[in-house]
């Protein structure tokens, strides 16, 4: 006993002991102090010294005195790139009506022959062989030349093809007189691409099935060797066949409705759903003994037809259960009710307005519904659709569409669907083609997965200019018939080109949207997430409102004014980020916008106070500046427009630079040239040449160059880039830095580089340090960037010249930190408080050098380099919030994709258990292969595209992975920024048992901290890790139909 007192009396003696000598640990602040500022100081010299940044900066001051400085007129500007556009829209305009006119001419003087026999080229059969190596049939030898107007796909520039779905007998009578007729069209695109050289796709879709390309292309099927493009169902048709509608779907969920009738009912209502688009109106109820509406908080009203709203409806329809007895009196009575009280309150679409009936009888007595809410008048038109083999019940059902100006159809197999559905958009097209309202539509963006399957095209952003065509003859004109569509593509990459990144500074860009307030063309829509290794549009891509990604515009004062096509100005405070939205920049924006005339967009570009507004300009003489310019370290950003390259055939081969040199050398005068960039890029090239002397002068130097310096880089406001690389790839840590595919760090189309925009709004002469976010080179294999902006200061206007910088490896600066982080064993501690003799590379302490947002820049565990403090060690960064050296900023993402799980919520699905989408991907093709097994036959197979749609419909709803089904959300996350008037601070956290002592200083002259903390103390049970990672916000909405709130995090 008396030896268990003496071991209880040793433990409680050396636990205080402990706990005494972790209290007493102190590191000393001037030490600290001392290693920060050495540090501070080798870093800055190495950095002006390899990057020559002083000189630069010296060589634009020395030209001040000979430039001029001009403050950019916004309202002027934005105005005149929208007139730009609405030009080059223009042409596209008039190449379509070219088009209308000459298919309705064609089909004028073309007389019907049932039994046509016409040879076309089928883009499925063209440069086929049989076994006997003869053409097959509808074939034929078709020359096809890769052309670079086209992403460099192969094709034929003077012909087109002929595409027929699978589920359409490509020799059936209407095929072939169609084809026949629209060969007239052949000449029509040749000579529109003759006219405006910008042209891309341009194409007929007919109303009978089939669809003619130009230019020719051979089509690949998907891997089930099926063709399911239809042109019949895209945007473009749709909406350039029907005006705006207002729609009420009334199905039928009675005790008679159960089995295939049910699913053959759920299917008619998702491919009704498909042709709509957001500038139709919608709403889905079914009734039974009494009507229930498939959404309850749509109660009574009508909603937009959007992406988001058709997806809600389907996966809601799909739970839809049969009980009762079917009264169809009731659902009409609701479904006038609701159509009614909209147009007298000037809600929805104010144009068409119709009902579609979904069911298999009706046996009441229902024609005193149509006499109260519909005749005389007849103002709202009813559909309807039999449902089932049984027929009892036809005329009923018939009686209903003939009396409503309506259409009745009969669908007795899922195969039925699709065809019998389209009906309904040749009646309510009727009315335009009487009265031959050409009217021109211009569709959402929207990326073309299913005509194209190669990754460049099927994943570039594009609107379509389409115009129907109609009968011209005499004995129809009664009739209204609808021959088809014509329509033309424009990628919005090239009609951003009329924007020049240039003219709107560092951070500044321009953005596109509908008078639906949908985003058309935005540099932060991110409308592809990352399928493995493929990216894939995200479901609801197209559907970003304006305030989701603007979501600074709380008070929607911006998308308002650009939904009602106003021109004007209104300046934001925003929170921009840089970096894969890991770092938050404070900027004052000053956002102008006008309406592009002729069409439903408007135009918003975006300026940032202060050296955002100031552009400089100086001259130098074409042959000095082209001398500089064709200096080996010379490049031009390729995505910028220097010369317009794409007008002529003969110069579509040619970069930007060999544009740019052939057209100041006199080589191709023909050539159109942004005389502003060039001049701009030849001053440039002049004022930066001295900086290719230098660096190669360290080059030659005889004690050579310091180990692990590796690229030398400036960049002008021009797209300017000089580069010295001062070893070779094989010694190179950083071998994708400043390479081609480094979209990151190069000038494109949408952004400055990371680097230019990040010292921008850093002091300049002082140097940015971060690691590349990107850089999956390994822990052995870091870099790390030094960058510094340069200006020009004119009357007190200062604008950004350029940005100058070198790229280290991490390992140079790390060997560079523990050697000042070291004190010597031998060295005098007297009078030092604290442990002493102290080295950063001690057991009892961890050091880290953090930039100003903190992220690690150093640490002697590699695999920390890139990551948050807060994730290392949440105390410390916990205590340096609380003390104000760092804030927390809350950003907000509203173009998420979330794991789904079972208490999920989200702005593009704010109703909805994501599990639904699973389940009804489930049902659907479970409902699918039941009816493929009761009516198998070769007519089946012909309309097995259903099949390949309820696996499109499981894609569509999110992907399936290890980590589950992905799904669009909104996000919050944070991101810490630095306050940089506090340049030192230390602290003691208690933690349990033990007290952890840290030290943290300021970098001088740099973005960078020294962090120094007591090692053997873990806190980790009384601080969790402070992450950045992203938290799905959750909404709780009374009504979504009306969903507005004061909360500016609230979208849909």
């Amino acid at each position: 006993m008396g030896r268990m007192k003496g071991i209880t009396l040793f433990w409680v003696l050396f636990s205080s002991w402990t706990i005494q000598t972790q209290a007493q640990m102190r590191i000393s602040p001037e030490t600290v102090q001392q290693w920060a500022s050495a540090f501070g100081k080798q870093i800055r010299a190495l950095s002006n010294r390899y990057s020559g940044a002083q000189l630069l900066q010296k060589k634009y001051k020395d030209v001040e005195p000979i430039i001029k400085m001009v403050e950019v007129d916004g309202i002027k500007m934005v105005k005149e790139f929208a007139e730009e556009m609405e030009n080059m829209l223009g042409r596209k305009m008039k190449s379509v009506k070219r088009m209308a006119e000459i298919a309705e001419d064609a089909d004028l003087y073309h007389e019907y022959n049932a039994t046509l026999e016409f040879d076309y080229y089928n883009s499925m059969m063209i440069n086929k062989v049989n076994e006997d190596g003869n053409n097959v049939e509808l074939g034929g030898e078709f020359p096809l030349e890769e052309n670079e107007h086209f992403n460099k796909l192969p094709v034929n520039t003077q012909q087109s093809v002929i595409q027929v779905p699978t589920n359409v007998y490509n020799k059936d009578p209407d095929i072939l007189n169609g084809v026949f007729m629209s060969e007239a069209l052949n000449d029509v695109f040749i000579s529109n691409f003759e006219k405006d050289p910008t042209l891309t796709w341009q194409y007929f879709g007919s109303s009978s099935g089939f669809f003619r390309l130009y230019p020719g292309i051979q089509w690949t099927p998907d891997e089930n060797g099926v063709v399911t493009f239809d042109g019949r169902n895209r945007n473009w048709y749709i909406q350039a066949a029907t005006s705006p509608k207002d729609i009420i779907i009334a199905v039928d969920i009675s005790g008679s409705m159960k089995g295939l009738r049910l699913t053959i009912a759920k299917h008619t209502i998702n491919t009704i759903l498909d042709t709509l688009g957001e500038n139709d109106f919608v709403n889905v109820i079914a009734y039974s003994d009494y009507v229930r509406y498939v959404e309850p908080c749509f109660k009574g009203t009508l909603v937009q037809a959007d992406l988001d709203n058709r997806e809600h409806f389907k996966l809601l329809v799909e739970e839809l259960q049969v009980k009762g007895e079917g009264k169809v009196k009731k659902a009409m009575k609701e479904s006038f009710k609701i159509l009614n009280e909209a147009a007298a309150e000037g809600r929805g679409s104010l144009c068409n307005q119709a009902i579609m009936l979904i069911t298999d009888g009706a046996m009441e007595d229902f024609q005193k519904v149509f006499e109260e809410f519909n005749w005389p008048d007849r103002k709202v038109r009813v559909f309807s659709y039999l449902i089932g083999r049984e027929l009892t019940f036809a005329d009923n059902v018939k009686w209903i569409a003939c009396n409503n100006k309506g259409y009745y159809t009969h669908i007795s197999t899922l195969a039925d669907v699709q065809e019998n559905v389209m009906e309904y958009l040749h009646v309510l097209s009727r009315p335009m083609v009487i009265n031959h309202d050409h009217d021109i539509i211009w569709t959402e963006a929207y990326m073309d997965s299913v005509l194209f399957n190669t990754q460049a095209e099927s994943l570039l952003l594009m609107t379509s200019v389409a115009m129907p065509v109609f009968s011209k003859k005499e004995e129809t004109l009664s009739h209204g018939i609808l021959l088809g569509v014509v329509g033309t593509d424009v990628p919005l990459k090239e009609l951003m080109r009329l924007a020049p990144r240039y003219k709107l500074g560092v951070h500044g860009y321009a953005f596109l949207n509908t008078n639906n307030g949908y985003i058309l063309s935005h540099p932060d829509l991110r409308p592809l997430y990352k399928d493995g290794k493929k990216l894939r549009p995200k479901p609801n891509y197209n559907s970003v409102d304006l305030s989701e990604v603007e979501w600074e515009d709380t008070e929607y004062a911006l998308r308002t004014a650009m939904v009602r096509g106003e021109s004007g100005t209104i300046s934001l405070d925003v929170r921009a980020t840089v970096d894969k939205g890991k770092r938050v920049v404070f900027l004052k924006n000053e956002y102008f916008y006008t309406i592009i005339n002729e069409t439903p967009f408007s135009l918003g570009i975006v300026l940032t106070n202060g050296h955002g507004k100031n552009v400089f300009i100086g001259n130098v003489s074409v042959e000095e500046g082209l001398h500089d310019l064709t200096a080996s370290d010379v490049t031009i950003a390729n995505e910028w427009t220097y010369c317009e390259t794409d007008i002529d055939p003969h110069h579509r081969k040619l970069t930007q630079f060999q544009a740019v040199v052939r057209y100041l050398l006199g080589k191709e005068p023909d050539l159109e040239c942004d005389e502003r960039l060039l001049q701009q890029t030849l001053f440039d090239a002049v004022i930066t040449a001295p900086m290719e002397a230098y660096w190669t002068a360290l080059l030659l130097n005889a004690s050579g160059i310091d180990a692990g310096v590796e690229t030398a880089f400036l960049g002008t406001r021009s797209g300017l880039m000089r580069m010295t690389r001062y070893v070779g790839e094989e010694k190179r840590v950083g071998k994708k830095f400043l390479t081609p595919s480094d979209k990151e760090n190069i000038f494109t189309l949408d952004h400055f580089p990371v680097w230019y925009r990040r010292a921008a709004e850093n002091p300049a002469g002082s140097f940015l340090y971060y690691v590349p976010t990107e850089d999956n080179t390994g822990v052995d294999g870091r870099v790390v960037i030094a960058v510094t902006s340069v200006t020009v200061t004119v009357n007190k206007k200062t604008a950004i010249a350029g940005a100058i910088g070198v790229q280290v490896s991490l390992e140079m600066l790390e060997k560079r930190l523990w050697s000042v982080a070291t004190q010597a064993n031998d060295k005098d501690c007297s009078g030092v408080e604290g442990l002493c003799p102290l080295s950063c590379t001690d057991n009892d302490i961890n050091c880290y050098v953090i930039d100003s947002n903190g992220f690690i820049i150093i640490s002697k565990d590699r695999t920390d380099v890139g990551r948050f403090l807060g994730e290392i060690d949440g105390s410390v960064m916990s205590q340096l919030l609380r003390m104000g050296m760092f804030k927390r900023v809350l950003l907000y993402d509203y173009q998420g994709m979330c794991k789904a799980n079972t208490h999920s919520a989200s702005g593009a699905r704010p109703l909805l258990s994501p599990f639904y989408n699973l389940l009804a991907a489930l049902r659907w093709f479970l409902s699918n292969f039941l009816l493929f097994l009761l009516d198998f036959n070769i007519y089946g197979l012909w309309h097995s595209d259903h099949f390949v749609e309820a696996k499109t419909l499981f894609h569509s709803s999110g992907k399936k992975s290890k980590g589950g089904i992905l799904q669009p959300c909104d996000t919050e996350y944070p991101s810490f920024v630095y306050e940089p008037s506090i340049k030192e601070t230390n602290s003691l956290i208690k933690c349990g048992r033990c007290q952890k002592v840290f030290v943290i200083n300021q970098i001088p002259d740099s973005n960078l901290l020294l962090v120094v903390i007591q090692a053997d103390c873990d806190c980790s049970r009384q601080y969790a890790p402070i992450t950045m990672e992203p938290k799905e916000v959750k909404y709780i909405l009374k009504n979504p139909a009306k969903s507005g709130s004061p909360d500016h995090t609230l979208r849909r």
